[in-house]
Parts: structure tokens; sequence; C-alpha cells
């Protein structure tokens, strides 16, 4: 029972932060196909955050996805943003050293069930 309320805290916790991240994004003008590419992830994963067996996991693949897109595209994140990034990373941090592995931190994919169409930019 503890788990499943510490899990819900965590998912909210994160969904705010998502949330936050998803918005400031949204704001630059004249966005890139990486950034184009990180917003959806954000929106893929709030979407199926709930649903996440491991959501600390999918929040760790998520932030790596996320910066791996940043190196590519030359994104800088301000202040704000990057103090989100900072957050999803802690909540990631739980997942542990070995959930690293299991992720190929440049394909968009990973975030979407098979069968669902992947939004390419």
């Amino acid at each position: 029972m503890k788990k499943n309320v510490e899990k819900q805290l965590l998912c909210e916790q994160a969904k705010q932060e998502i949330i936050k991240l998803v918005t400031q994004l949204q704001e630059r003008k004249q966005p890139s196909p990486e950034l184009l590419d990180i917003i959806d992830v954000l929106h893929q994963v709030h979407a199926t955050l709930d649903k996440a067996k491991d959501p600390e996991v999918l929040i760790n693949h998520m932030v790596n996805y996320i910066r791996s897109m940043a190196i590519k595209g030359r994104l800088h994140f301000p202040a704000e943003e990057e103090k989100s990034m900072m957050a999803l990373g802690v909540i990631g941090q739980q997942a542990g050293w070995n959930s690293q592995y299991m992720a190929n931190f440049s394909d968009k994919s990973q975030f979407y069930r098979f069968g669902e169409s992947v939004p390419r930019h």
C-alpha cells in the first residue's frame, strides 16, 4: 500500500514538472526538429506515466533522451527549463544505474507502444 502511494506521488510530481517544461519549451520561437521531438516525448510520457510499471525508469529514459537530443540539436536550456530537467533527473535517479543500459537514447519510438504512430519532424 505504501509503495502505491509513493508511486502516485512520484507520478504527480513528475507530471507537474513535465507540464511546466512543455509549457516553457512551446514558447520558443522557430522550434527545431529536435525540440519538437522532445515535446512529443514529453507529451507521450505524461500520457503513459500512470500506467507505467516503473515510472522512475521511464522518467530516467526520458531525461536521457532529452539530453541526447539537446546535444544533437545544440539546444540550450535556460535556468527555469534546466531546473525542471534537474527535478525530473532526481526522480529518474531512483531507477538506479542498470536502467541506463536498457534504452537507446536517440530513439523516440521507445516511448510509444507497438502499433502507435510515432510523430516524425
